[in-house]
């Protein structure tokens, strides 16, 4: 009892890094806790992935025991606190995937800020500060409108973020990554007016990002299309929506049902079902970072099923999908080979991964079709991904963007696999995520360059 409440009387408040390896290299990862009271919140960075700033909505600490999770992610941390060494020895998840990572209170190997040329110095056209509202549930957004100097712009393009919270520079904060801020300054200086916007419950705009799925954001998207529409002194430019990853998805959602769209362009947006995106993301993660072939066949197999398990229980309530996929979960994972189970029992994995898959945004994702919206969007499109791209895979996607669009009639788009560069549209080595903040250039100036010379060309 005395030792037990030795440690009680500990506080785990403050910043506790780690270094991660994951199969494609390593990954530092940051948790910042505060305490108010009895009660512990956090947030997480991983900043060789770009992520700031995460809200983890599950901190516990009780004993020595640390629990860390975000159900919007599906990501959990457990540790035992070591006060003598103030270290805390754990174990990081991420759905099926799971190692070992110990916290300390010191950054023993420093993440060194990279300085990025291509962020502008000099701002020679007009900004402005906007602000507009969600009219579907009232969320207010936040975002830069910038126009050229002379005001002549024929076209206005709306920006959509990836995955993620994230700001309207889509900001990769630990490297001073900021890729919108870069598309956005050199489309306007091709003479295209560019609206970006901060994600909801981000930066400056209002309302809850864990609590929203890719439909959502499809609504926050056209809610910026509805802006530009009631200013005067837009009204005559043709809108146009550019999405990135995730973005990617919602602007087919938006352009199949909002015929004020005028064109597209997707960068790395995803042309197969998202069940098999995630299946192939992760065996190519894997596969970079080394792991045996027999390694990545048991995981692919492994997403398969429970992929596939989710799509057959999607329109159950969430009490009774979480009964059918924890029953699913535990078959598959009573297979695993000890060695894979990293000394844990099955109903630990289990446990973990029903934090992901009770999440209403993964539940949505992973149910994703993009074909069910490219084949309705009748709007020029264009496509591009990145040949070394680990995250969406060029040649299958770009090729189910394609199909649809020609199933749908639609005549006016071009699909275009861009050499040599990743999922951010850097010039790459491997495609890694490990590399994305070891790389100086923010957007590499082919990409730039055809997505600008394409607009104009319309």
């Amino acid at each position: 009892m005395i030792i037990a409440g030795k440690i009680q009387a500990q506080s785990i408040a403050g910043t506790w890094y780690g270094l991660l390896n994951i199969p494609s290299g390593q990954v530092h990862i940051v948790y910042h806790i505060t305490q108010n009271a009895d009660a512990y919140s956090a947030t997480m960075d991983s900043p060789d992935q770009g992520a700031k700033g995460i809200p983890m909505d599950n901190v516990s600490f009780s004993g020595n025991k640390i629990t860390i999770g975000s159900g919007k992610i599906g990501i959990s941390y457990t540790g035992i606190f070591l006060p003598d060494s103030n270290k805390i020895k754990g174990t990081f998840n991420q759905g099926a995937f799971s190692a070992p990572l110990d916290l300390s209170s010191v950054m023993k190997k420093a993440v060194i800020l990279n300085p990025r040329p291509q962020d502008p110095k000099d701002f020679p056209y007009k900004q402005e500060d906007v602000k507009f509202t969600n009219a579907k549930d009232g969320d207010v957004l936040a975002g830069t409108l910038t126009m050229p100097a002379d005001g002549r712009a024929k076209r206005l393009v709306i920006l959509i973020t990836g995955s993620g919270p994230q700001n309207r520079n889509e900001e990769l904060a630990p490297f001073n990554h900021r890729p919108f801020l870069v598309w956005s300054d050199w489309l306007t200086r091709q003479g295209i007016a560019v609206l970006r916007f901060d994600d909801r419950g981000i930066a400056e705009s209002t309302g809850d990002f864990k609590a929203a799925t890719t439909a959502d954001f499809a609504d926050d998207a056209e809610a910026a299309v509805n802006y530009v529409l009631s200013r005067p002194d837009l009204q005559k430019l043709d809108i146009g929506l550019l999405g990135h990853s995730e973005g990617g998805m919602i602007a087919p959602i938006v352009a199949s049902r909002d015929k004020n769209v005028k064109f597209i362009v997707l960068l790395a947006g995803p042309g197969v079902p998202i069940s098999e995106l995630m299946t192939q993301q992760e065996a190519d993660q894997m596969r970079l970072g080394g792991a045996p072939d027999t390694a990545i066949a048991f995981s692919t197999k492994t997403n398969r099923t429970l992929f596939a398990a989710m799509n057959q229980y999607y329109d159950l309530p969430a009490d009774k999908m979480k009964i059918m996929m924890d029953s699913v979960m535990f078959k598959e994972f009573s297979a695993y080979p000890k060695q894979a189970l990293a000394g844990k029992t099955v109903d630990d994995l289990v446990k973990e991964s029903s934090t992901q898959i009770a999440s209403p945004w993964f539940r949505y994702f992973i149910h994703f079709k993009p074909a069910d919206y490219l084949i309705n969007v009748k709007c020029p499109v264009l496509a591009l991904d990145g040949t070394v791209d680990s995250q969406v895979k060029c040649e299958p996607n770009l090729q189910g963007i394609k199909q649809a669009l020609d199933k749908g009639g639609n005549k006016h788009y071009e699909v275009v696999p861009m050499p040599g560069l990743n999922h951010l549209f850097q010039k790459a080595t491997t495609g890694a995520v490990s590399e994305y903040g070891t790389i100086t250039e923010t957007v590499d100036p082919t990409a730039l360059e055809k997505v600008s010379s394409w607009i104009n060309g319309l």
